[in-house]
């Protein structure tokens, strides 16, 4: 993920403090932990070469990556399906590959939907996309609407009008970037009040370029984190102790789910950092969540 990227030497510069807990989500979070809250830690993608020889055997051919992937994490933030639309059978197959396991597939709306012209007029290539993802059955996670970088709160009736077209048998969120939805209160306010009204959650993303995306609101009693690292500079490791801290008060508090997505600009090191984060999710949540475990390399 390339949104909000800085160079090395910036990043000594920022403040990865994680805003303080938005009086606004005393309207989603009850004060007590549920009976058993569902946390599910994935990336963006399965497809990566660079981790032939580090949690995929060395010589795994592409097309069973997936048959991997599964072992190693409970979802997948699915962006491949913002690039294409997949029919029912190929989506099936995907589906089958996590078999019994508790495991949750979270696709990107199409960008033909959400970034070529208008939100209106697309009930046709939202029923195409939908008869796809719908046949993960059981392994379908939420799904998550992202509007463009240019997408302002100029077309706010038109984002609130299509939110509220979406069935409302599915979980959706969304994710918004263009820097004035959250540059005023009264707008920022009027989003999150209205994503709360329809039952969409907000997606929360943490990359270092723009920290206003990690607005920390909870519109329903799910989280969707899109956290972004820095190929493990030592940033990275501070940033998500915060966010066990944070967390921890919302499982404490009534958290139901949470999804959490690692990014890397450089993916190759997004194995290690769900690692650490896992390990300390476990440690400090009382949770037994299981993590990328590492190709041991052979002696001969």
């Amino acid at each position: 993920m390339e949104f909000g990227r800085v160079t090395e030497t910036e990043l000594s510069a920022i403040n990865f403090s994680l805003p303080q807990e938005p009086l606004f989500n005393q309207q989603i979070l009850k004060g007590k932990k549920t009976g058993d809250p569902k946390v599910y830690i994935g990336c963006a993608k399965w497809g990566r070469t660079e981790w032939l020889g580090k949690i995929y055997p060395l010589k795994t051919k592409e097309k069973d990556f997936l048959d991997h992937y599964v072992k190693h994490y409970n979802s997948i933030e699915l962006n491949a399906t913002h690039y294409n639309i997949y029919g029912a059978a190929g989506i099936e197959k995907w589906a089958a590959k996590a078999g019994a396991k508790d495991f949750m597939f979270c696709p990107k709306m199409y960008q033909g939907i959400t970034h070529r012209g208008s939100l209106k007029g697309k009930d046709f290539i939202i029923s195409e996309f939908l008869r796809g993802i719908v046949a993960f059955e059981k392994h379908l996670g939420p799904m998550f609407v992202q509007v463009s970088d240019a997408f302002s709160p100029k077309r706010k009736q038109e984002l609130f009008d299509f939110l509220r077209s979406l069935p409302t048998d599915l979980q959706f969120f969304l994710e918004v970037r263009h820097p004035d939805w959250f540059a005023k209160e009264n707008i920022r306010h009027e989003l999150f009040e209205t994503l709360q009204q329809i039952n969409v959650g907000a997606v929360i993303t943490d990359t270092s370029g723009r920290r206003d995306c990690a607005h920390m609101h909870l519109t329903v009693p799910k989280a969707f984190i899109r956290y972004v690292g820095n190929s493990l500079h030592a940033t990275d490791y501070t940033r998500i102790d915060e966010w066990i801290n944070r967390i921890k008060f919302w499982l404490d508090n009534g958290l139901k789910e949470l999804y959490f997505f690692m990014h890397m600009h450089d993916e190759t090191y997004s194995p290690e950092l769900t690692v650490y984060l896992i390990d300390k999710l476990n440690a400090i949540c009382g949770l037994t969540l299981q993590k990328p475990v590492f190709i041991q390399p052979t002696l001969f």
